[in-house]
């Protein structure tokens, strides 16, 4: 059985779509929620679902602890869902290819430090482009650079704001991250 972990910095809205989606689901298992913020929504979301929560503190990337709460609950694949940290080179090593991230852009456009969530979108419309959409990629030492898993596209053409275009990728986010990550995890 695979036991994912899924590292989330705020609201929790993909890390909900994901333990739905693989809720009963006897091959695969929410094991762990993890977060830096403990004002985040999704640990009243892990904690609605019996799911542990893990909250940890700045250092704990560096030192070894959140490396060691992952081990203690068998997390076997890491989830980025929202997470706003950047991962430390020991955690990347022990999940390499265990762990991925969704963007909301088609990298390698609006990727990098500080490209996340509304900076994307309001860079996206700032530049007039007509599609956006997701990136699900791999997670290495560098924000937004690994290897691209898979990349979905939305019309943006009639988003009037940033917020419309959230709104448009949040729903491309919502039917794709969680499938994919089953398709990684289930081998034919």
């Amino acid at each position: 059985m695979e036991q994912l972990a899924i590292f989330a910095s705020g609201g929790g809205s993909n890390a909900q779509a994901i333990i739905d989606y693989f809720e009963g689901n006897e091959e695969i298992k929410i094991a762990l929620i993890v977060t830096n913020n403990q004002n985040a929504g999704v640990i009243d979301r892990g904690r609605k679902h019996k799911l542990p929560v893990f909250i940890h503190a700045k250092d704990d990337m560096n030192n070894g602890i959140l490396l060691q709460a992952l081990r203690i609950h068998g997390v076997s694949f890491v989830i980025l869902a929202g997470y706003l940290k950047m991962i430390s080179p020991d955690l990347s090593k022990a999940y390499h290819n265990k762990m991925v991230n969704i963007h909301p852009a088609l990298l390698p456009k609006y990727g990098g430090k500080g490209m996340y969530g509304m900076n994307v979108h309001r860079a996206v419309f700032e530049n007039k482009e007509e599609v956006s959409g997701i990136t699900i990629h791999y997670v290495n030492e560098r924000y937004d650079e690994g290897e691209i898993i898979l990349q979905e596209s939305c019309d943006i053409r009639d988003c009037s704001s940033p917020e419309e275009i959230q709104k448009a990728v949040l729903k491309v986010e919502h039917e794709f991250f969680a499938p994919t990550i089953e398709k990684l995890l289930i081998k034919d």
